[in-house]
């Protein structure tokens, strides 16, 4: 029998992955709490419960996509929390963004009650949640994995087990830590263009077409020669990844002193006007303006 799954966190990532699993023939229940971000999910065939608790009793799988590890704590293991309606031998898949060693905590706890869990955050952005062609990273018993999969494999185009709990947090870690250092390379270099009078469109083309090409640099270079800073992902989902990051570094002594940059000029990103909720390459700008370079 195929598993019914439940699903918590209907923003712009979660609410096209719970419609693409129900496009892939499964029974689905949701819960929000903001009843209109319900809307199409309802109409599409999914079934809406009032608590997190009663998606846990409705369901084998319950996968949560919202914001902060306090976050999943609360929809998880808080009062009406969707353990409070799961029975032994179902599983709970945080998919979202959190720290490993929230993951592993949140783990222990579920494990007390016989429910096992998996942590597979995932990359791609909305438009690979819209198009199931998210990567997804797990972390978790490769028993649970195995049986997870096929939902996995109605999101996702590279779907990897990376170990017990917390695996799979920790390499999403890892790709944010790659992503934002190559990102502050990219507005850096650009800035450098711009500083000597060479036209950033071309720098651009031609750093594409050798080693230094990247899909960070297709994507936000792309962004900062237009000066499209309005969409793609809101700049304060990744300071909060850079949070997660250096808090690991911290618990495990490693140093990361890219890192520690990237943080610096993210803050001073998310400090400006609007900087929170605008994309990540307008990061370009805090660069240009330290450096006094008019666009």
């Amino acid at each position: 029998m195929q598993d019914k799954l439940g699903f918590i966190g209907l923003g712009a990532m979660g609410r096209p992955m719970a419609l693409n699993l129900l496009k892939a023939g499964y029974s689905v229940t949701v819960y929000a709490r903001r009843p209109a971000t319900l809307d199409a999910l309802i109409a599409a065939g999914a079934t809406a419960c009032a608590t997190p608790a009663e998606v846990g009793a409705a369901s084998d799988i319950v996968i949560t996509m919202v914001m902060s590890a306090a976050d999943v704590e609360q929809v998880v293991l808080g009062d009406n929390g969707v353990m409070h309606g799961m029975r032994a031998g179902t599983v709970v898949v945080d998919m979202e963004t959190i720290s490993p060693l929230a993951a592993r905590r949140i783990a222990q706890a579920l494990a007390q009650r016989q429910i096992d869990m998996l942590d597979a955050p995932v990359s791609g952005g909305a438009i690979g949640a819209e198009r199931a062609t998210l990567s997804i990273m797990a972390g978790g018993p490769l028993a649970v994995f195995e049986r997870v999969k096929p939902v996995f494999e109605s999101l996702g185009k590279t779907v990897r087990h990376m170990g017990e709990h917390g695996a799979g947090q920790a390499t999403k870690a890892c790709n944010q830590l790659a992503l934002t250092v190559t990102l502050q390379g990219v507005a850096e270099a650009l800035t450098l263009a711009r500083s000597y009078g060479v036209d950033p469109a071309k720098v651009c083309e031609v750093m594409s077409g050798g080693v230094a090409a990247s899909r960070v640099l297709e994507l936000f270079g792309k962004r900062m020669v237009e000066r499209d800073f309005a969409n793609g992902i809101d700049a304060h989902f990744y300071y909060k990844d850079l949070h997660i990051v250096l808090d690991l570094a911290h618990e495990l002594g490693v140093a990361l002193p890219a890192c520690a940059l990237v943080m610096q000029s993210f803050n001073a990103l998310i400090a400006r006007p609007g900087g929170a909720t605008r994309d990540s390459s307008w990061l370009i700008e805090v660069l240009e303006g330290m450096c006094g370079v008019q666009n």
